[in-house]
């Protein structure tokens, strides 16, 4: 019977633990006016804060396509200089309020998801895009080439530093394969 009456407070928990993964850092605002079609695609990593699941990864890049339960495909890919090979992982999102909002929950982990929030945004050409998660640990400068401009690195690092992210520990992302 305790076991019984606990149920309900476990299953809540469980429930607060798993949405807590899908909100935003404070002062984060996803872009508007996204544009999914143009989001498409493949995208190189060129900075990010260190991570267990891109640790010691270079050559990163991120594929998102169209599924047809009308979410995102995810195939990130890095590879491995220690181990010398490509490691990959495949992955769904779906957008939190709207195909119009940078702000979706990604999973490459079964039923648990974690924020995706577009916070910066080249909206001509899509050249590149500022992403975090869920909080100020995880960060990314993307762009459709292997490198961007010294400005758009300045710019990146400057407004995420505003939002409480510790730029001092960027990664530079190190393509040449």
């Amino acid at each position: 019977m305790f076991i019984k009456h606990r149920r309900p407070l476990l299953l809540a928990g469980i429930v607060l633990t798993v949405s807590a993964c899908t909100g935003l850092p404070a002062g984060v605002q996803p872009v508007q006016e996204f544009k999914l079609n143009q989001y498409l695609g493949t995208w190189y990593e060129i900075a990010r804060l260190d991570h267990s699941f891109e640790r010691g990864l270079n050559n990163v890049s991120a594929t998102y396509s169209l599924r047809e339960d009308g979410g995102l495909k995810v195939v990130n890919k890095g590879y491995s200089n220690t181990d010398q090979r490509w490691k990959e992982a495949e992955g769904k999102a779906y957008f939190m309020r709207g195909n119009n909002e940078g702000y979706l929950k990604v999973s490459f982990f079964g039923p648990f998801y974690g924020s995706y929030a577009v916070f910066g945004l080249d909206k001509e050409n899509y050249d590149y895009a500022f992403v975090s998660g869920y909080n100020t640990k995880y960060l990314w400068l993307l762009s459709r080439t292997t490198s961007v401009s010294k400005e758009v690195l300045d710019k990146f690092t400057k407004q995420s530093r505003a939002l409480g992210f510790n730029t001092d520990n960027l990664i530079l992302v190190q393509h040449d394969k």
